[in-house]
């Protein structure tokens, strides 16, 4: 039921990005709150952006971290996930972990409380709602980038950026 329901919401986005270039940010939502369990701490874009010293984790794969990542990110993959990364993290920092949607950062979320760390969150909506919603993203030596690993075209719909900036690979 779940995937028939994440798969017509998918159906429709297409569709209405097709039609109008862009996402509705209700469907985007609903497929947000179809698609992650909510058994962590969930912050939105604005609420990260008011906190005064946050550490960010990047939990995609490591080719999507080269294409762009939040600035000052920790690069702490997901599939294989090493715990040793982010072992020069106080346990008691105030972290934000991101991956494109939250779906990989919810599940590494769990991974850190389950490891002792006591602050730490996932980033409703992840590194696509980052972007979506104006903020910078950098490449290499923290330099301002347009480009983002869209994950692959089905996700892709979600990220609201011109399809030559979006990066399948």
């Amino acid at each position: 039921m779940k995937k028939l329901l994440l798969s017509t919401v998918f159906y429709f986005a297409v569709c209405q990005n097709m039609l109008f270039g862009q996402i509705d940010s209700k469907m985007y939502n609903m497929m947000l709150k179809t698609l992650l369990s909510h058994t962590v701490t969930e912050v939105s874009v604005e609420e990260t952006l008011a906190m005064d010293s946050v550490v960010f984790l990047d939990a995609r794969e490591r080719i999507e971290y080269q294409v762009s990542h939040i600035e000052e990110a920790i690069w702490i993959g997901y599939n294989d996930f090493d715990a040793t990364r982010v072992a020069e993290v106080d346990k008691d920092a105030e972290i934000v972990v991101y991956c494109s949607v939250g779906y990989r950062s919810e599940k590494i979320t769990e991974k850190l409380i389950n490891l002792g760390y006591t602050n730490v969150c996932n980033l409703y909506g992840g590194i696509f709602e980052w972007v979506n919603q104006g903020q910078v993203v950098v490449v290499k030596e923290q330099e301002p980038t347009d480009k983002v690993h869209a994950f692959d075209k089905v996700w892709g719909v979600w990220l609201n950026i011109p399809k030559e900036n979006k990066i399948y690979n």
